[in-house]
């Protein structure tokens, strides 16, 4: 076949679906992919940097303005890269864009200026082949790992009956956590003056990366499209999963002004735009439109869904109950349970940033192979506290059971296993409310292309393990989504049209008895985590106050 032809629906036409997303690490990179709309092969890509910034310990954030000209840059170059394989740029069908949720943005809807730097999470989005285009980005905001926010959520902990952090679980399907966005706007309006001076005078917007995006896109402060999709609306605790709107009981709650927050649409459609979370169009990819498929994203942190079908599912296990998609104005809403581990990419960052131990990321890989085994170390990187199945944020990183004969092979080794053990006590939790074990694990993310922790994961969870050749399918599953919208009609969701994924399958190759071993050594490890670190003031000599992390002495089983 020619450059620039790709079959589409039995018919040869210059036709592709192109999508734009953040992958989440210390180091962010922007991606853009176009996609073949028949085979769903990646045709071209180009990917950009941008910097996060820890300007204080727990604090994350990111420049909206770089996410912004990060954003043109893939789509520039990407567009350039096409022309150069002799693909016509006109027969771009759709855009889809996904991003990470929690990140939290503000900014002036008159000057379209950011009021602060990004704290947290990103969106999905369609763009129609018209000049219309619809981006969800937030400009303002806080970085979904930053922990600032702790005493916020301490105070409003307190305000729940019995000081129940599960109080507004049944509207949102959340416990009140640093991880999620209405704690971090919370934060932004106790703590910038230009955000509360905005808000007061009715010029601020809020939204998560994807809505930052698709207003300047759309127009920015010349009329701009303020919007989001339900996958992300679902993850800032102002909205109710079940009537799917801004919830005023939950806004009165965090004493959020209901006229900053975005409209939400559904996640496919036709008219000019769409958009997806970024865990949400990884199910997508994953082709998860089963009740009871489940698919687990590793990058920086692990996020492992299960579809539940149409009806929200509330855990009792410490998972949380989210939007997966709605896939256009009509169609029904689809919900999944969600386990998320704050850290597991970013520990094989730390190790070679922090601690030096490697060049590159993929020589943790390696280092380990050599080995093959932790020597009975125990590695529990709770750096942001421990998210799903423990919402503990006292919880702080550990290392147990070393001994002189330890070394930073058996450390990388056991890294390694930590972020297969944070998956199984999601997989086991998330067995326990469906009642229906799992079978098989689909996996993605740009961890995956470690082929040793591919095999670690399918020993500690006893289950196969399928990898699709294409790692990123959070991409794929933004353009599948915007391919399916009404209008666009590239690709058909229907169980016996969707395009064939090649993967590859990893069978546990340890006994079960084994597998349990290591894990409940892990679990133990876990515990001497826990409760590790409070927030105390004390006085100096000078008689000035300090904030003073102690230390816990119960090191005891």
């Amino acid at each position: 076949m020619p450059k620039g032809e790709h079959t589409l629906c039995g018919h040869t036409k210059e036709v592709c679906i192109s999508s734009v997303w953040p992958c989440p690490v210390f180091i962010l990179f922007y991606f853009s992919q176009v996609f073949n709309a028949k085979t769903a092969e990646v045709i071209s890509q180009h990917q950009v940097e941008i910097k996060q910034s820890f300007p204080k310990e727990g604090w994350v954030e990111e420049d909206p303005k770089e996410i912004m000209q990060s954003v043109h840059e893939c789509i520039e170059n990407t567009c350039e890269k096409l022309s150069q394989l002799k693909v016509d740029i006109s027969r771009v069908k759709a855009v889809g864009v996904t991003n990470q949720r929690e990140t939290t943005l503000v900014w002036d809807r008159a000057t379209g200026e950011p009021l602060y730097n990004a704290i947290g999470k990103s969106v999905s989005l369609l763009l129609y082949s018209k000049p219309v285009c619809f981006f969800l980005l937030s400009a303002l905001g806080l970085v979904w790992l930053d922990l600032r926010t702790q005493s916020t959520v301490e105070r409003l902990i307190k305000k729940a009956p019995g000081e129940n952090k599960n109080h507004l679980k049944h509207l949102t399907g959340l416990p009140i956590s640093t991880y999620f966005s209405a704690v971090k706007l919370r934060w932004l309006l106790d703590n910038v003056d230009e955000v509360r001076e905005a808000v007061r005078t009715g010029r601020a917007l809020f939204g998560t990366v994807d809505s930052w995006i698709i207003w300047n896109l759309t127009g920015g402060r010349s009329g701009g499209v303020h919007a989001t999709d339900v996958s992300n609306a679902s993850r800032t605790m102002l909205f109710n999963i079940h009537s799917m709107e801004w919830d005023p009981e939950l806004c009165r709650y965090f004493d959020i002004p209901m006229e900053i927050l975005p409209d939400v649409r559904s996640s496919s459609e036709v008219y000019g735009w769409m958009c997806l979370g970024d865990q949400s169009a990884a199910l997508v990819g994953q082709m998860c439109f089963e009740e009871g498929q489940a698919k687990n994203t590793y990058g920086t942190g692990c996020f492992l869904l299960q579809n539940t079908g149409c009806k929200p599912v509330m855990s009792n296990h410490g998972l949380l109950t989210t939007v997966a998609y709605k896939l256009g104005r009509h169609m029904p809403c689809c919900y999944a349970l969600e386990g998320s581990v704050a850290i597991a990419g970013a520990v094989v960052q730390w190790l070679k940033n922090n601690m030096g131990m490697v060049q590159t990321s993929s020589e943790i890989e390696k280092l380990a192979a050599e080995v093959g085994t932790s020597h009975g170390c125990y590695f529990v990187p709770a750096f942001s506290g421990l998210y799903a199945p423990y919402w503990e944020p006292s919880a702080r990183g550990i290392i147990c059971g070393l001994t002189q004969f330890t070394n930073k092979k058996h450390l990388a080794f056991a890294a390694l296993e930590a972020v297969c053990f944070q998956t199984r006590e999601i997989l086991d939790a998330m067995n326990q409310d469906s009642g229906v074990p799992l079978t098989q694990l689909r996996v993605d993310g740009g961890m995956t292309a470690n082929r040793l922790l591919m095999q670690l994961q399918a020993d500690i969870l006893c289950i196969p393990v399928v990898r699709p050749t294409m790692s990123e399918t959070t991409a794929l599953g933004a353009a599948v989504a915007a391919g399916a919208a009404e209008g666009v009609d590239v690709w058909s969701l229907s169980p016996g049209h969707l395009p064939l994924i090649k993967s590859e399958t990893f069978q546990p190759q340890i006994n079960p008895e084994e597998s349990d071993f290591r894990f409940s050594r892990w679990k133990k490890a876990v515990q001497k985590a826990m409760n590790w670190e409070t927030m105390e003031t004390c006085s100096t000599s000078e008689g000035m106050e300090l904030q003073l992390s102690l230390v816990h002495s119960e090191f005891t089983d």
